[in-house]
């Protein structure tokens, strides 16, 4: 998709003026963390949406560039933190911040890509700067709400697949969200335009969430997908599949995998595999994908109603699909 190849470079144009930016600030502790993490590439799906999203009605894209670094710059202050809540060794294939240098200084880094974030929407016209600011701010509390349903789970009992996907849905889904509604009020689409491309993105986050926890469990080429294989297994995180698992077993196989899980393993590779046994016995790979297409339908049909270049809607269309087809 050339089109969308063009608007990459636009951004990542941007992104190199950002980080030479940062590359003459100090105190270096601060600032080398945030040069670090947005070098490690990564496909900066959600600046791009906010660039498509402009582009869709017919506007120069150049409008949401500020927007798009905003949130590409949210995003990576989400994931140094994420990265050590999970006490996470690598992030692309790189050492995570936190492990690069350490804690403290992930945590203040982090905190400052999050304010030069919301500092930036300050260079629009003040009609859009409430909008995109506020939009922001709630996506912002969102994402901790939903980082904090993610631990609370952990000690809770009776976590349900419905919990599940509503926590996801706060804690992965409403940036890609964010993103997309960003840019299409930087293009000065209708309300009714930014509400069903925030939908849209929202329902493609869930999907690409639990596409993603299949990806950890099953991946297809464990190099390129960048993390720890059986990471969540190990971490005895409450995914999708462990949950749909649980709820398929009957009582016996259910008590024996929750035993599984709460011994504590030196051999990570028998534990991976005596969990994935559970999960084949259930088809539980099956459900979560199944899951993850009903919502790229509802994303489908939200993205058709929007009004707007019907042939740009198709390329998206195109694109959203093959992005939830990736290979990693």
């Amino acid at each position: 998709m050339k089109h969308y190849d063009s608007l990459l470079d636009v951004f990542s144009n941007h992104l190199n003026n950002y980080i030479a930016d940062v590359n003459m600030r100090s105190p270096k502790e601060l600032y080398e963390p945030q040069k670090y993490i947005l070098s490690l590439g990564g496909k900066r799906l959600r600046p791009l949406l906010a660039l498509i999203s402009c582009d869709l009605f017919d506007k120069n894209p150049d409008l949401a560039l500020d927007s798009a670094l905003a949130v590409e710059l949210f995003h990576n202050f989400s994931l140094i933190h994420d990265d050590i809540l999970d006490n996470a060794d690598l992030r692309r294939n790189k050492p995570t911040v936190h492990l690069k240098w350490n804690e403290n200084i992930g945590i203040l880094s982090g905190d400052a890509m999050l304010v030069k974030a919301f500092t930036i929407l300050e260079k629009y016209p003040n009609n859009k700067f409430k909008k995109l600011m506020s939009l922001l701010n709630t996506t912002a509390l969102d994402v901790c709400e939903g980082q904090q349903m993610d631990m609370n789970f952990e000690s809770q009992k009776n976590v349900t697949v419905e919990n599940y996907i509503h926590m996801i849905s706060l804690k992965t889904a409403v940036l890609l969200a964010c993103s997309l509604k960003m840019g299409a009020i930087n293009a000065g689409a209708s309300i009714a335009n930014q509400d069903n491309l925030y939908k849209f993105g929202k329902h493609l986050g869930i999907a690409f969430q639990l596409l993603d926890d299949c990806l950890d469990a099953y991946p297809k080429d464990s190099r390129a997908f960048g993390k720890k294989v059986g990471g969540d297994i190990l971490a005895n995180k409450k995914t999708f599949l462990l949950l749909k698992t649980l709820e398929l077993l009957n009582k016996k196989q259910a008590a024996a995998l929750l035993k599984l899980l709460s011994l504590k393993s030196t051999n990570h590779s028998k534990k991976i595999q005596k969990v994935l046994a559970f999960y084949n016995e259930v088809n539980a790979k099956g459900y979560c994908e199944g899951e993850a297409d009903k919502h790229t339908q509802i994303a489908i049909k939200h993205l058709n109603k929007v009004k707007a270049n019907q042939a740009k809607k198709d390329l998206l269309t195109s694109f959203a699909l093959q992005l939830l087809k990736r290979q990693a």
